[in-house]
C-alpha cells in the first residue's frame, strides 16, 4: 500500500507504484513482470541462504544414491582401473580446492558422485558370490549363518561353507538360502548334513519389480534350495554373539506364542524381534488398506517410543536426588541410556534397513543431547543416509529404504519449519489437543512423502491412513509398545504375562480398528501405474526439499505431481509371459485372462497385485499341440507346445509362445521361445494396433552383470 503527504510519497509496499492523483490510499496496480523478477531473486535469496547454512552436505546422499542409479544402468561393469583413476582425480581436484570453502564443498558432490557409482562393483568385490547357473544335487556340509524364518512346517535357513560330499559337484556360490522341513533345531554356527537340490536364484516376477538376484548377490547367496531328505546336525557350532541373538530372538518368539493366540502372536512378534514369518496374509492386508503396514516394520516408530522411554524414564529416576543432579548432568546420562536401549532393540530386531536408519539417527539424536548440540537436523540425516550408504549400497534399491529415508527427510524438513513456534502449557486438554494434532501432522507429512514410493512398490494408497494413524498410534505409543518393552524385561524373571496379555488386548483392538477403516475405504485404495522414471522425480523433489529452509523447498514436492503425471505414468501390459511357470496372460474383452497356466500361482497372484486387476482361467482353444487365442485389443497369439503347431501356427499368428527353441523358419512377427525366457524372464507386452507390433519388456535386464544367473 501506498499513501501521499503533500508531494512526497511514501511507498511501503516496495512496489514502485504511482499513486491516483487526489487520493490519498491507492490500490496498487498489478506488475507480472516485476513480481516474477521479485520470486527469482528471492529464489536466488533462499539459494545463497542455503549456502551458507552450508546446506550442500545435505545433498551428499542423493549425489551418492544418483551415482548408484547411474550404475544400475550403465547396464556393462566399470573396469577397475577407470574407477580407481576417476577416484584419484577427485581426490587432487578435493585436494587442490581445499583453499577455497566453496570449491571446496562444490567439488565434494561430484566426489559422492562417484563413490556412489562405485559403491556397487567395490562391494561385489568384498560381499558378492557367483551365481548358480543350473540346478545342481548332492549331498553337502554346510554351515548355518542364520535362520530367516521358522513356522510349524519348516524354516528357511541361510547357510555357508558347502562343501560337496561323495561324489558331488562342486556349486560355486559363498552361501546359500534353502527350505529344511522339520529337521533338528538349528542355530547359527551350526554344522548340517543333508541332500539339498539348489536352483538358479529367481528373477524379478515383473518388469521393475522386486530383483531378487541383485539383492541375493550383494547378500552373498548365489542360490536357493531345498533339503530333500533327512537333515543331520553334524556338530553344534561354538557360541557367539550372533548364535547367543538367534537363541534370544526364539526364546522371546516362544514366550509369545505360548501366551498369545494368532493373529496377535504374529504381530507381536514382528514388534518385538522383527520376525514377520508369523503375520497371518489377512491381518497384512487389512493393516496395509488402513494406512498401519508401518507398524509391523520395526522402524523409527518403534525405536523412537523405546528410545525414547528409556531416556525419560532414566532422567525422571535420576532427577528425583537432588544430591546426584547436582553432580552429574542427568539429561546426558539419560541420553546414553537412550543409545543402550537402542541398540539391545536393533539387535534383536531382525536388523532391517528401517532398524539400521533409526538406530543411526537415534544415536546421532542422543549424541548431540550428549554434546550439547542441536539433535533434529538435515545434517544428521544426511549423516546417517551415508552410513548405510556405504554399509549397504543395494539397500538403496529396496524399499525399506526409499520409505525410511523419504519420510525422515519429510518429518525433519517439517520439525525445521515450525520449531521456531513456542507454545505454554494450558492444561490437559490443550496437551492432548497438541498430541493428536502431532499424530496427524506426522502422519500427514510421512504419507504424503512416502506415497510415491508406496504407489510404484506396493500400489498402495491408503487413502484413511491419516485416520488410521490418528486412531492407532496412541495405542501404539501408549499400551502396545509400553507393554512389549516391560514384557521383554520381565521375561528373564518369567512375570511377562500381564504385560504380554496387555500387548495382545492392544494388538486386536487395533486390528479392530484396522478393519472398520478397511471397511469405510472399501474401493478407494486403487493407485496408478508408474514407471521408474517416477523414483528419480521423487529423488529429486526430496532433494530440492532437504537442501532450502525457507518456503521455497515446497516448491520441489509441488512440481513432483503434475511432473509425474506428464512423464511417469505407465500402461498396463495386454500379454504377461512367465519363465519358469506354465502361465501366459493375455487381455481379453474383461481384464487379463489366462491362456495357459493356473490362476492363484506365485506368478499370477503377484501380476493380480501388480497390475491390480484379477486374472482368471480364459476359454482359449486348446489342444495337445497348442492353444490360439484372439486378444480384444486385436492380436492373435499361439502358444505352442509341440513342434508342429509350428508349422500350423507361425503364419497366422502376431505373436508365438513357446518353451521350445522356435525354428528359423517361423514367420511369425513376434516370438517368444525358451531362449528368450531363459535370458529374459517374464516377459511384458503391449500391442500397438498403429504398428502392429508389440512393446516387449523383459523383466530381467543387464545381463553382463555378476547377479544374473540367466544364460549370458
Amino acid at each position: 500500500m501506498s499513501w501521499t503527504t503533500g508531494t512526497a510519497e511514501v511507498d511501503r509496499t516496495g512496489t514502485g507504484l504511482t499513486p491516483w492523483p487526489g487520493r490519498s490510499r491507492v490500490q496498487p496496480l498489478p506488475n507480472l513482470r516485476r513480481n516474477r523478477k521479485r520470486w527469482r531473486l528471492g529464489l536466488l535469496t533462499s539459494v545463497g541462504d542455503a549456502l551458507e547454512q552450508r546446506r550442500l552436505f545435505v545433498l551428499l546422499p542423493f549425489s551418492c544414491v544418483a551415482g548408484l542409479i547411474v550404475a544400475m544402468q550403465a547396464g556393462v561393469p566399470t573396469e577397475p582401473l577407470v574407477l580407481g583413476a576417476v577416484a584419484i582425480a577427485l581426490a587432487l581436484g578435493l585436494v587442490v580446492s581445499r583453499a577455497s570453502a566453496w570449491t571446496f564443498r562444490i567439488v565434494t558432490l561430484p566426489a559422492l558422485f562417484w563413490i556412489g557409482f562405485c559403491l556397487l562393483p567395490v562391494h561385489g568385490a568384498l560381499f558378492g558370490t557367483k551365481m548358480l547357473g543350473r540346478t545342481a544335487y548332492g549331498t553337502f556340509e554346510a554351515r548355518v549363518d542364520g535362520i530367516v524364518s521358522e513356522t510349524e512346517t519348516g524354516k528357511r535357513v541361510v547357510i555357508s561353507a558347502i562343501t560337496p560330499l561323495a561324489d558331488t559337484r562342486a556349486v560355486p556360490m559363498r552361501r546359500a538360502r534353502i527350505v529344511i522341513d522339520g529337521g533338528p533345531d538349528l542355530s547359527p554356527g551350526d554344522v548340517i548334513r543333508a541332500p539339498i537340490r539348489f536352483y538358479q536364484v529367481p528373477g524379478p516376477v515383473v518388469p521393475g519389480g522386486h530383483d531378487t538376484q541383485f539383492h541375493s548377490y550383494f547378500d552373498g547367496i548365489g542360490a536357493y534350495g531345498n533339503a530333500t531328505g533327512t537333515v543331520e546336525l553334524e556338530r553344534q557350532g561354538e557360541t557367539a554373539p550372533a548364535r547367543i541373538i538367534d537363541g534370544l530372538r526364539q526364546g522371546i518368539a516362544s514366550r509369545i506364542d505360548a501366551q498369545l493366540a494368532q493373529p496377535a502372536a504374529g504381530i507381536a512378534r514382528a514388534i518385538v524381534n522383527g520376525d514377520q514369518s508369523a503375520v497371518t496374509d489377512a491381518a497384512r492386508e487389512v493393516m496395509a488398506t488402513a494406512g498401519l503396514a508401518h507398524v509391523l516394520s520395526i522402524s523409527g516408530l518403534h525405536l523412537t517410543i523405546v528410545a525414547g522411554g528409556a531416556y525419560f524414564v532414566l532422567r525422571l529416576l535420576l532427577s528425583l536426588s537432588h544430591e546426584v543432579a547436582r553432580r552429574i548432568s542427568v539429561k546426558r546420562i539419560a541420553a546414553v541410556g537412550g543409545i543402550v536401549a537402542a541398540l539391545a532393540y536393533y539387535s534383536i530386531s531382525g536388523g532391517n534397513v528401517a532398524a539400521l536408519r533409526s538406530t543411526i539417527m537415534i544415536i546421532l539424536v542422543f549424541g548431540a543431547v550428549i554434546f550439547g548440540r542441536r539433535a533434529l537436523t538435515m545434517r544428521n540425516v544426511a549423516i546417517a543416509a551415508l552410513i548405510v550408504i556405504g554399509g549397504d549400497p543395494a539397500s538403496v534399491f529396496r524399499p525399506s529404504f526409499q520409505l525410511s529415508f523419504a519420510a525422515v527427510v519429510a518429518l525433519v524438513g517439517a520439525y525445521e519449519m515450525i520449531r521456531g513456534e513456542r507454545r505454554e502449557h494450558t492444561g490437559l486438554f490443550a496437551t492432548l489437543w497438541r498430541y493428536l494434532a502431532g499424530i496427524g501432522l506426522t502422519s500427514l507429512v510421512a504419507g504424503g512423502a512416502t506415497l510415491l514410493f508406496s504407489v510404484y512398490h506396493f500400489q498402495q494408497t491408503s487413502p484413511l491412513g491419516l485416520i488410521g494413524n490418528l486412531v492407532v498410534l496412541p495405542l501404539v505409543s501408549f499400551v502396545m509398545m509400553p507393554a512389549a518393552a516391560g514384557a521383554v524385561l520381565l521375561m528373564p524373571f518369567g512375570f511377562e504375562g500381564p504385560m504380554l496379555v496387555a500387548m495382545g488386548w492392544s494388538v486386536d483392538r487395533m486390528l479392530d480398528l484396522a478393519a472398520l477403516i478397511t471397511q469405510i475405504s472399501g474401493g478407494l485404495d486403487s493407485s496408478p501405474l508408474l514407471t521408474p522414471l517416477a523414483l528419480v522425480l521423487g529423488l529429486a523433489a526430496l532433494a530440492w526439499f532437504a537442501f532450502f529452509s525457507s518456503w521455497h523447498r515446497l516448491i520441489g514436492p509441488a512440481l513432483l505431481l503434475p511432473a509425474v503425471l506428464l512423464l511417469a505414468l505407465d500402461q498396463p501390459p495386454d500379454m504377461l509371459v512367465a519363465d519358469t511357470t506354465q502361465a501366459v496372460a493375455f487381455r481379453a474383452e474383461i481384464g487379463l485372462q489366462l491362456v495357459t497356466g493356473k490362476p492363484g500361482t506365485f506368478a499370477v497372484g503377484v501380476w493380480s497385485e501388480s497390475y491390480g486387476e484379477p486374472i482368471e482361467a480364459g476359454s482359449a482353444s486348446c489342444d495337445s499341440i497348442g492353444c490360439l487365442a484372439e486378444s480384444a485389443r486385436g492380436f492373435r497369439l499361439a502358444v505352442v507346445k509341440d513342434p508342429a503347431g509350428f508349422y500350423e501356427d507361425c503364419a497366422v499368428v502376431d505373436l508365438v509362445v513357446t518353451r521350445l527353441v522356435a525354428p528359423a523358419g517361423c514367420a511369425a512377427p513376434t516370438i517368444i521361445d525358451a531362449t528368450d525366457l531363459a535370458r529374459g524372464g517374464v516377459h511384458w507386452l503391449r500391442w500397438d494396433a498403429v504398428r502392429r507390433s508389440f512393446e516387449i519388456r523383459p523383466a530381467i535386464t543387464g545381463l553382463s552383470q555378476p547377479w544374473r544367473a540367466a544364460p549370458r
